[in-house]
C-alpha cells in the first residue's frame, strides 16, 4: 500500500492559520471512531472548533450505522465539534457546510467534486468521500453537533474494492484521480479552514447562502432516484433539497415526496 506523509499537529497547524476550527486539536495514531472520541470531550466540556484527527480507525462508522473502511497511513478521518444556538431541525443544513468545505479543498488541488445528497463527495462520478453528522440535543435545543468526514485520500483502488466488496465499484481516492500522492496535512488543513469559513457564514447570514452553495454543486436534482429507508423505498425525480436540506421528490405528477434520512441511489 502507498504511504502518505505522516500526518502532525504541527503540520496541520502550519497550514491551517487562524480558524474558529482547530485551535483545540488532538491527533491519535488509531482510534475506534473520531466521532465517538469527540462525543467524549464534548460532553466534558470541550470548547467549539475541537477537532480530533485519527491516522486510522478500528470501528469508523458512517450513515445508517454502515462500517467506514479505515485503514492506516493514507486517508483522513476528522470530526469537529459545533455548539450552535439554532433549532435540532437546523442540524440538516447546517450539515452541508461539511461536503461544502470539502469540495473547496479539492477545488484548490485543481478537482472538479460534486456533491450527492447528502453529504457525499463525488470524483469523476465515484464517491471519494462522506459526512457524518451527530447532535446531542436538550429538549429542542442543540447542545452539541458534530461533523465527521472520511477521505479516500492515498488509498489504493485495488485495496478499495478488496476491502468494500461491490460497493468498491462506486469509489475512488483522490489520488487516483489527481494522478499522484496528496499530502494529508495540507488537505486536512484546507478542509479544516474552509469548514471554519462556511459555519462563520451560517451564523453570520443564515442558512440561505450555504443552501445555494450546496444546490450549484449537488448532481441529484433532475436525476431519477430511488430512495430507500430502513422499511420502505420511493422512485421519484429529484426536484431538489427545501429550506432545511431535505431532498424532494416527485413520485408522480400529483404526489411529492420529502426524503429525511434515506438512501438514495441514481437511476438515471
Amino acid at each position: 500500500m502507498i504511504t502518505s506523509a505522516e500526518l502532525s499537529v504541527e503540520a496541520l497547524r502550519a497550514h491551517l492559520g487562524s480558524s474558529l476550527v482547530g485551535q483545540q486539536l488532538y491527533l491519535f495514531g488509531e482510534l475506534p471512531s473520531t466521532n465517538a472520541a469527540l462525543r467524549d470531550l464534548a460532553r466534558k466540556g470541550a470548547v467549539e472548533g475541537t477537532v480530533v484527527v485519527a491516522d486510522a480507525q478500528t470501528a469508523g462508522r458512517g450513515r445508517f450505522d454502515r462500517p467506514w473502511y479505515s485503514p492506516p497511513g493514507v486517508n483522513l478521518y476528522v470530526s469537529v465539534l459545533f455548539r450552535p444556538t439554532f433549532h435540532q431541525r437546523e442540524a440538516m443544513r447546517f450539515s452541508f457546510i461539511a461536503s461544502l468545505a470539502l469540495t473547496d479543498a479539492l477545488a484548490g488541488l485543481g478537482l472538479s467534486p460534486a456533491i450527492k445528497w447528502p453529504n457525499d463527495v463525488l470524483l469523476a462520478g465515484k464517491k471519494v468521500a462522506g459526512a457524518f453528522v451527530e447532535c446531542a440535543s436538550r429538549g429542542d435545543e442543540i447542545d452539541f453537533v458534530i461533523l465527521g468526514m472520511g477521505v479516500n485520500v492515498n488509498v489504493e483502488v485495488a485495496v478499495l474494492r478488496e476491502a468494500l466488496g461491490s460497493a468498491g465499484l462506486y469509489a475512488t481516492s483522490i489520488r487516483e484521480i489527481a494522478g499522484s500522492e496528496v499530502d494529508r496535512n495540507v488537505l486536512g488543513a484546507a478542509y479544516l479552514g474552509r469548514l471554519g469559513a462556511w459555519a462563520a457564514r451560517y451564523r453570520a447570514d443564515g442558512a440561505e447562502p450555504i443552501l445555494t452553495a450546496w444546490r450549484n454543486r449537488d448532481i441529484v436534482t433532475g436525476c431519477r432516484i430511488e430512495a430507500r429507508g430502513t422499511a420502505d423505498a420511493v422512485m421519484g425525480r429529484a426536484l431538489g433539497v427545501d429550506g432545511l436540506g431535505h431532498l424532494v421528490l416527485e413520485a408522480s405528477p400529483r404526489r411529492r415526496v420529502t426524503v429525511f434520512s434515506h438512501q438514495i441511489r441514481i437511476v438515471e
